[in-house]
């Protein structure tokens, strides 16, 4: 494949709902294009763009794959974008990679949820976007109210430019709505033929919406509309050109990519109507010197400027980058500046991603999509440039993981294997992270939900080899008092020789501004000699990691030594450690005990229609209802605090009770004491673990 110059590519991201067709689509283009020599089927796990062992297992797309192709003399690189909700970073760095999006519907289910998302990504990216209506050959399949769908939902942005024909249930050929004319499938070729009856009224509407689109995008032709007169086919195109680029137009067609039927008005469309990476605003990078705003020019003679969307972690060729150009040109073989990390990268061989396989190229010039293996300090997200002109690009932004589970080896021995492809794994995955915590000493693997955590597992034995076990995480619980004691710690031990002894008098308090522990000496007349006090503290201090309930750690202590004493031969540091435990430990007991649980505050934003539902769970989990915004377009912000116990999963039931239209948000906020009921049975599980271990 040539190097084509800007206005010769076209950069579509392939979105929509999931199993709608999205990967089928592409497999057409690659075929139609004469790049493969048949067409692969998702069910049989042999299509280019499903390449991964878990996605060819579960017949799903799980990461965004490349499928560049050649089209009229124009490259056009596809972005096969997961439809699933849980690969949610995939989306995102398909869009970032695409100048335009492609987004999918099903004929028979028209507007999905993930339809929903992809729209408002693509405004969210200001992405020029073309609506294609795929599995026209199903039972059930209606074009028309689909059409009608979307125009309810989304107005005059939605422009059908071709209309299927189908007689007994078959495609058998479209109307082209922006020439009127109608064309019959003839093999692989397009007989013309009259308007059939059966769709003529229907193709009146259409031509309809879609003059009325093109007028709109463009002051001279709706001056031309509204007076009465008609527009002419080179009119309409222009004006579906300058709204597509707007964003103002969705171009609509339809077909059916499993059976390749209606595909190749499809890639003409993309062709005539889609924008070029030269047609889209210039991007705005930061010089890296002065901090000032610079346009980066989409011209390959320009300085270069690229930056790294998307990693692979590929156990047999290592780690590939995969990025965009915004200005200039690379070649392999020289030395690039990543002005993130302030290093600078050999560049070894480039190539462009074709599914998994690699088609060396010998430069990747401005607006083009390459890949590079084995960069040594590059990460997603970064910038490459030309040493001489350093320009910082946006950062990328993922959205937040929302649950978490520990994760634990199987095999003995295996840790560092494990651990290690994990953290391969987060390099290739933003949406993903590792975290050891320090109160549970457990490790937990964040993501966008279940099915995202248990693939992520399914690589790491895929890809390295080894095997690990999720379960749910452990509660980061913490014990405290409720009342004042004097408690006496007093130890002694004689065995021949120097003996032990420490005793000490501790006053505890409970404390209540959020403080953990504090130490007061209040020692008078030497009855502790200064040199040992300190040893009251240290021994304190290493004794609240334990409670007295269930073995969480001890805070909100106040612990005010004033009395004890001592013995001139037998007492030491270790001894006044040890009397110190003892009245921690007497203390704590006699001082009304109880277990704390740490709050979250969550942030819950859901459509209008499900508020009921979603206050009625929350106060299920033992959450409180804060507050309600309004943040428009029909959406909710529910503010709530709930105990970290109830919301483990709660991304997989929101995702459930709002058909995924729901998010949130989580962040710790304070402890507070856990109702006595919920207590009891903390402890007794507690209880039940140590005597197990």
């Amino acid at each position: 494949m040539k190097n084509y110059t800007a206005q010769f590519l076209r950069n579509v991201a392939i979105v929509g709902h999931g199993s709608e067709g999205k990967t089928s689509l592409t497999e057409a283009f690659l075929y139609n294009a004469g790049l493969i020599d048949r067409m692969g089927k998702v069910e049989d796990g042999n299509t280019v763009s499903d390449y991964d062992a878990e996605e060819t297992r579960r017949t799903i797309s799980i990461s965004a794959a490349l499928a560049p192709v050649e089209h009229k003399d124009v490259k056009i690189n596809f972005i096969d974008a997961p439809g699933y909700f849980d690969f949610v970073g995939e989306q995102v760095q398909a869009m970032k990679l695409a100048d335009s999006a492609l987004i999918v519907v099903g004929a028979m289910s028209g507007i999905a949820v993930g339809t929903e998302k992809a729209w408002d990504m693509c405004n969210k990216y200001g992405m020029p976007r073309m609506i294609f209506v795929n599995q026209m050959d199903r039972e059930h399949a209606d074009y028309e109210k689909v059409f009608h769908e979307l125009k309810a939902k989304y107005g005059t942005h939605v422009a059908p430019i071709a209309c299927p024909v189908l007689e007994g249930g078959k495609i058998v050929g479209y109307v082209d709505i922006v020439s009127m004319k109608a064309y019959k499938i003839n093999g692989k070729k397009y007989d013309e033929v009259d308007i059939p009856a059966s769709v003529a009224d229907f193709v009146e509407e259409c031509r309809e919406a879609l003059v009325e689109a093109a007028a709109e995008a463009d002051d001279e032709l709706l001056e031309k509309y509204f007076g009465g007169e008609e527009l002419s086919e080179e009119e309409i195109i222009s004006g579906l050109r300058i709204g597509v680029g707007q964003g103002k137009v969705a171009p609509m067609l339809g077909g059916a990519a499993a059976p390749n039927l209606l595909i190749a008005p499809v890639m003409d469309a993309i062709v005539n109507y889609l924008p070029s990476p030269a047609d889209r605003p210039a991007v705005v990078a930061k010089d890296a010197k002065t901090g000032e705003e610079v346009e980066l020019s989409c011209d390959e003679s320009a300085p270069f400027a690229a930056q790294v969307i998307k990693t692979v972690a590929d156990p047999f060729v290592g780690k590939l980058s995969i990025f965009r150009v915004y200005s200039g040109s690379l070649k392999g073989g020289v030395s690039v500046l990543n002005v993130s990390k302030d290093k600078n990268e050999k560049v070894g061989n480039l190539s462009f991603m074709r599914g998994k396989k690699q088609v060396e190229m010998d430069r990747i010039i401005a607006g083009d999509i390459g890949a590079i293996a084995k960069l040594q300090n590059t990460g997603t997200g970064d910038s490459l440039c030309d040493a001489a002109n350093p320009v910082i690009l946006p950062a990328l932004e993922f959205p937040a993981p929302c649950i978490s589970m520990a994760v634990s080896v199987q095999k003995e021995g295996e840790e560092d294997k494990v651990f290690g492809g994990l953290v391969r794994l987060e390099e290739e995955d933003p949406t993903f992270e590792l975290e050891k915590t320090t109160d549970t000493v457990e490790t937990l693997i964040k993501g966008m939900g279940e099915l995202h955590l248990e693939v992520i597992i399914k690589k790491l034995q895929n890809k390295f080899g080894v095997s690990a076990n999720l379960s749910e995480p452990k509660v980061a619980y913490r014990e405290t008092i409720r009342k004042a004691v004097k408690a006496e710690g007093r130890h002694k031990k004689q065995s021949g020789g120097h003996g032990q002894f420490g005793h000490c008098w501790i006053e505890f308090e409970p404390l209540f501004d959020g403080t953990e522990f504090e130490f007061v000496d209040k020692v008078v007349g030497g009855v502790v000699p200064r040199q040992f006090i300190p040893a009251v503290e240290k021994g304190l201090r290493e004794n609240l990691s334990r409670g007295v309930l269930a073995g969480y750690p001890l805070v909100g202590l106040r612990a005010t030594l004033y009395d004890g004493s001592y013995h001139p031969v037998d007492s030491s540091e270790m001894a006044f450690k040890t009397a110190a435990r003892l009245a921690l430990r007497k203390g704590c007991a006699e001082a009304n005990p109880a277990l704390l649980e740490p709050i979250y505050k969550v942030s819950v934003q859901i459509p209008d229609e499900y508020m009921g539902d979603i206050m009625g769970d929350m106060n299920r989990r033992r959450g409180r209802i804060m507050g309600m915004n309004p943040i428009g377009g029909g959406m909710q912000e529910v503010l709530a605090e709930a105990p970290q116990a109830e919301m483990f999963r709660y991304a997989t039931d929101l995702r459930s009770m709002t058909q995924a239209r729901g998010s949130f948000s989580m962040s710790f906020e304070r402890y507070e004491e856990v109702p006595g009921n919920i207590a009891q049975k903390i402890i007794e599980n507690a209880k039940i673990e140590e005597d197990e271990d």
